[in-house]
């Protein structure tokens, strides 16, 4: 092998590989991009790799049960104004005729405005 793959940053296995434009970690299932990489810590970056910011737009890729409710966020729903926090669930959000939630980043898409 010419290029060596970095160590997960999550829990630092060296079984790394490369899956489409991600890396992944087979161990703890963590992905992240090559391009994040170099230890940019903050930046939350969506499904296929865009870098988000506050009040951004974008588009749920996979359907979403609500916990604790039978309601569904629908795939292609589109939440504006998104706001980023830190947790498991990194961006805060109202949803159209949902309400207030938490969304993962792997589950959206940034919207070109």
């Amino acid at each position: 092998m010419t290029d060596q793959l970095p160590q997960c940053p999550e829990c630092s296995s060296a079984y790394v590989y490369e899956a489409d434009a991600l890396l992944v970690c087979p161990e703890c299932g963590h992905e992240w991009s090559p391009d994040a990489a170099g230890g940019d810590g903050d930046v939350i970056r969506d499904s296929v790799g865009n870098i988000l910011a506050d009040g951004d737009t974008v588009t749920v890729i996979k359907d979403l049960k609500v916990k604790g409710s039978s309601s569904v966020v629908k795939v292609g729903t589109k939440v504006r104004g998104i706001r980023l926090v830190d947790g498991d669930h990194d961006i805060d959000c109202k949803i159209p005729g949902i309400g207030q939630m938490g969304l993962k980043s792997q589950f959206v898409k940034k919207v070109a405005d």
